[in-house]
């Protein structure tokens, strides 16, 4: 008995200042302003027939200012922004060996050098060699041999930016070199 006292007893504790405050706010609701304040606050009303005409204006305005997208000139969005296209001319020749390959996919394996200019050797995954020139076509996008070193070859391959401007990238390709006792 002693126990469910004190819990109503509890119970009322905290409703006591929640129902005070209540009643604060109810009293501070009501009456009116001042009547300086009324007559300030009461601006002219439109009348009834203006209102339902301003009302209509608005609901025309409405359905005439629906947005519609205009995708013309302007990026897609679902596009990365810097994607390396190559320019690829269309060309009825079929594609060398070489061109089937991306650049990556092939080892210099050797470079040979000569009066007339240095050659290279690539390998593919299988180990089928190949012999590169100045000027020889090499990779899927189009990269064409620039310079044969004696420690690298540069392939440059020409593509368009996210602008349409055409630009150059440079990949060389490192030689192998084979270390005492086996291949590398």
């Amino acid at each position: 008995m002693r126990r469910v006292l004190t819990e109503r007893r509890a119970f009322f504790r905290t409703l006591l200042p929640i129902l005070t405050m209540i009643l604060f706010m109810i009293g501070g609701c009501g009456g009116s302003p001042p009547p300086s304040i009324q007559q300030k606050a009461k601006p002219s009303l439109p009348k009834k027939t203006e209102l339902a005409k301003v009302v209509e204006k608005k609901e025309a305005e409405k359905e005439e200012a629906e947005y519609t997208y205009n995708p013309a000139g302007k990026p897609d969005p679902f596009k990365p922004f810097l994607q390396l296209t190559p320019i690829r001319e269309p060309s009825r020749a079929p594609l060398t060996p070489l061109q089937k390959y991306e650049i990556s996919q092939l080892k210099l394996v050797a470079i040979i050098s000569s009066p007339e200019g240095n050659i290279a050797m690539v390998e593919d995954s299988a180990g089928k060699g190949y012999f590169l020139k100045k000027g020889t076509l090499i990779g899927k996008n189009d990269g064409k041999v620039t310079k044969i070193l004696k420690d690298k070859v540069i392939v440059e391959e020409v593509y368009l930016d996210v602008f349409g401007q055409t630009k150059t990238h440079e990949i060389s390709i490192l030689l192998h070199r084979m270390e005492e006792g086996g291949e590398s």
